[in-house]
């Protein structure tokens, strides 16, 4: 089958792995509370995947092994993500059970002002910079593929073989460094404010898996205080944004060939419909190797994990891109998806469907519970609505960082510069400017395609006041006093609205627009009783659900406690 081809063809590539030593004595089952009788969740982000385009794909017999989980699960219409949309603050609700108001990772690119630049320039242009000991320095943050020693190869130019990769690609010189603590590199996993499930489950005694796009990703570990993530027992973070390869005798779930692939694209794997699948299996084998009781690469024995799971970007591209002429995205606002469109999600459908059949070959599907949901969705569904500002001719308008840049700190102008892309969020040099810099953009709305402006108590009431603590101290908790990490001022514009001047892509991510946010959800067992929820619930609800669905008390997440997030409503196994 396809997903022992790497192991089998291209094993001199993959000579190397990151597998943390698991606890002791925590072997498949042991040690575990069986609840339900489930030993193991499967927890699956369908990175875009929204709710509507689950309904459209079962309607159209287009997803046919997410209809079949389908009938025995329970399936939420009305789920919201994160606000903002992005993939890490969308990554973290689904692991702690909690929003960027607690949590802190509000962007893959924000800022905090009192945290210090990197020692040396990122991959994508944050600029190193000084580390001034004991006092509030201010600094971009940046946790993505920059951080890395070379975001151009698979492995991240790490000490892994070609197509590994983990937290050892990560260049601690190139992280944001805490005043308050030496100067010392802040690891991703130990930014973030909260505990996760990773930690409450790897305490318990179970051993834990993920895999996703970047290596700082392993921030689902949540703290440690070290620099190494040692509440995920197997981290596997192949680069979504490193070059595209040849994968010698590899191939997807759904007969994509991947042995020439590099010939589709001279960019990265997020430039082509086809790329981005031969991508995302490299990620659905490691997966498959956990559930036959392997480490990612497949080169040793594994206990078969507790928590695991996996990121795709298939259906991300697949909204996204536009590729010499062919679009993907709809064709109406009903989201009916274009022919390539259609082809990402059937890809995504059949390699699920691989970790299903393995699961049932190893006897393990009913004792396992799947979660299948997005970390966020893509505006607009609607193409049609689609406005690029500026857009690629320059002369759309204005994103709100060019109509306030001599507010701004200089990196937020230069080098890396802003992550605008549905949504705008300002953090000014002086926060005593924020009236100003309202009335500016207010003066500029139609420029800007504005449909919102959130500041004051109106941007209070979602996140804790900007500021710095009134006693700082090392990174990284919440202190009394200001959020150095909440924006002055989060700009929404108009549906459709993206800032951006590229030619390739007519939607994004990262807003707080319905499309943005309404993802879909389903939690499938054999034991579960199929039914269809339309009541509101949101994706940080998974973080408690899972703990109880493993017989842990929810409670123990952070996030949860700081923010009363409930579990999933509905939920009904079968006494077997």
């Amino acid at each position: 089958m396809s997903y022992n081809l790497l192991a089998k063809s291209c094993s001199f590539l993959l000579a190397s792995a990151i597998s943390l030593a698991p606890l002791a004595g925590a072997q498949e089952g042991q040690h575990f509370d069986e609840h339900h009788g489930v030993r193991h969740v499967l927890l699956i982000s369908i990175d875009g995947m929204h709710a509507v385009d689950y309904e459209n794909c079962v309607a159209s017999n287009t997803c046919p092994t997410l209809a079949a989980l389908g009938k025995t699960g329970a399936n939420y219409t009305r789920t919201t993500t994160s606000r903002p949309s992005d993939s890490f603050p969308g990554l973290m609700a689904l692991v702690t059970g909690g929003t960027p108001r607690t949590v802190g990772a509000f962007y893959d690119v924000a800022y905090d002002r009192i945290l210090a630049p990197p020692k040396t320039d990122t991959g994508n242009g944050l600029a190193g910079g000084n580390c001034i000991q004991g006092q509030n320095n201010g600094t971009q943050t940046e946790y993505e593929e920059g951080d890395e020693f070379d975001e151009t190869l698979v492995n991240g130019g790490g000490p892994y073989s070609q197509f590994d990769g983990g937290v050892l690609s990560i260049d601690p010189d190139r992280l944001v460094r805490d005043p308050y603590n030496g100067c010392k590199p802040v690891y991703p996993w130990n930014f973030v404010r909260t505990n996760t499930i990773y930690g409450v489950i790897h305490a318990a005694g179970g051993f834990t898996a993920w895999s996703d796009k970047h290596p700082v990703y392993a921030v689902v570990s949540g703290p440690t205080g070290t620099n190494s993530p040692t509440n995920v027992d197997d981290y596997y973070a192949p680069e979504v944004n490193s070059n595209v390869v040849d994968i010698p005798g590899f191939k997807t779930a759904n007969g994509t060939d991947c042995s020439t692939i590099s010939k589709n694209t001279s960019g990265d794997w997020t430039t082509d419909f086809d790329s981005i699948k031969c991508y995302d299996q490299l990620k659905v084998n490691a997966v498959v190797n956990w559930i036959n009781g392997k480490n990612h690469l497949g080169t040793a024995k594994a206990p078969v994990p507790v928590i695991f799971g996996m990121n795709f970007q298939a259906v991300s591209v697949g909204q996204k891109l536009i590729e010499n002429g062919v679009k993907g995205g709809y064709t109406d606002a009903a989201g009916d998806p274009t022919p390539s469109m259609l082809g990402e999600i059937q890809f995504v459908d059949d390699a699920i469907g691989q970790m299903v059949a393995t699961l049932r070959h190893q006897g393990l599907l009913e004792s396992t519970t799947i979660i299948i949901t997005a970390k966020h969705g893509q505006s607009p569904i609607d193409t049609h609505r689609f406005f690029p500002i500026p857009g690629h001719s320059g002369t759309n308008g204005m994103p709100p960082s060019q109509i306030l840049a001599a507010l701004l700190p200089a990196s937020a102008t230069s080098g890396l510069g802003l992550a605008e892309d549905d949504i705008s969020q300002l953090w000014l040099t002086n926060s005593s400017d924020t009236n100003k810099a309202v009335g500016m953009l207010e003066e500029n709305a139609a420029a800007v395609g504005i449909g919102q402006i959130l500041y004051g108590a109106s941007l209070n009431t979602i996140f804790y006041p900007p500021g710095v603590p009134n006693v700082p101290g090392p990174c990284c908790r919440l202190r009394e006093g200001g959020d150095p990490r909440t924006p002055d001022i989060v700009v929404l514009p108009n549906i459709g609205v993206v800032y951006t001047g590229s030619t390739k892509k007519q939607s994004e991510h990262g807003g707080f627009a319905w499309d943005d946010t309404n993802v879909m959800l389903l939690v499938s067992n054999p034991d579960i009783e199929a039914r269809t929820i339309h009541s509101f619930v949101e994706t940080a609800q998974v973080a408690p659900t899972i703990l109880q669905i493993l017989g842990l008390d929810p409670n123990k997440l952070d996030a949860v406690r700081k923010e009363g997030t409930p579990v999933l409503p509905g939920l009904s196994f079968e006494d077997r």
